[in-house]
């Protein structure tokens, strides 16, 4: 069977993706009319309508939302061909990710994959927004959550665990920490974070009165572990970033007790672009730094 025009398939990926023609004509540089015009096309060769037309908005028929997902993916494997081709033309990995991860664990481990490949050039965006990798500029990412997100693949890193922290003069203002309920006696940096409940539940204490101003907020955990590591309370962190503070005596955990919401933290990329060179480097560098601890 002969294959419809490409620009009719063009336009009706970016319709159906975009749920609009008005849309898919602004991405597109076309009029609204050139849009409807290449949709009758197609829908002419397949013999079906591929949306019903409703005001403001287009919505994918039955035989439409059956042939947008083949589409879509036909065109990302193009994408990715084309990126890989570009691979030594552009020479960058964008990289987005959590703050904390970036903060604490990822930029100190950076270098190394820079003297392994020292023709890509890292650009690093951390934030907690979850970015679309269709419309933005992201090779990898990294995410906590259960690693299901539709069109990535995502490698888990390591558990999202938590636990208390302070420095060891902190603890000795009272004395030292012995039990969980000593901790009940000195400021909490942020009260309000829903780790706190989930860990004092776990050993038994299920309405912990914590000190300090419920209405603090710090955000992300590493501007929580600056103010733990400044004295000012103790805080609810996660070990694995904190791994130096710990050895070098910055930081106490006065309790193996850890607790844990069942989320990970999660390598992510598209899944049609999992051959890109660039990808598969950065990849197989962090899943080999996991593996040498």
């Amino acid at each position: 069977m002969q294959l419809p025009p490409l620009s009719a398939i063009r336009v009706f990926e970016a319709a159906a993706r975009l749920g609009s023609f008005t849309r898919a004509a602004e991405e597109l540089g076309m009029t609204q009319a050139a849009v409807s015009y290449q949709i009758k096309l197609l829908e002419e060769r397949i013999d079906a309508p591929l949306f019903l037309r409703r005001p403001r908005q287009v919505i994918l028929t039955e035989v439409g939302a059956r042939l947008s997902p083949a589409i879509s993916e036909a065109f990302d494997l193009i994408r990715g061909a084309i990126a890989s081709s570009r691979e030594n033309a552009d020479g960058i990995l964008a990289i987005t990710t959590i703050p904390t991860f970036a903060a604490n664990w990822l930029v100190p481990r950076l270098g190394s994959f820079q003297l392994a490949h020292p023709n890509l050039a890292v650009r690093l965006k951390a934030t907690r927004d979850l970015i679309d990798f269709n419309g933005q500029e992201a090779d990898v990412g990294v995410r906590s959550g259960h690693g299901k997100w539709p069109g990535l693949t995502a490698h888990r890193i390591f558990d999202a665990q938590f636990t208390p922290m302070l420095t060891p003069a902190l603890a000795e203002s009272i004395g030292g920490i012995h039990k969980p309920e000593d901790l009940l006696k000195l400021p909490i940096v942020d009260p309000s974070d829903s780790w706190w409940k989930l860990w004092f539940g776990a050993v038994g204490i299920p309405e912990p009165n914590l000190l300090g101003n419920p209405r603090s907020r710090f955000g992300d955990q590493h501007l929580e572990g600056k103010a733990v590591l400044a004295g000012m309370g103790v805080g609810i962190l996660s070990p694995v970033f904190y791994q130096t503070e710990l050895e070098q005596g910055q930081l106490i955990q006065p309790f193996d007790i850890v607790g844990s919401e069942g989320l990970y933290y999660w390598l992510v990329y598209k899944e049609t672009r999992r051959n890109v060179p660039k990808i598969r480097a950065f990849r197989d560098w962090l899943l080999g730094q996991l593996e040498d601890g």
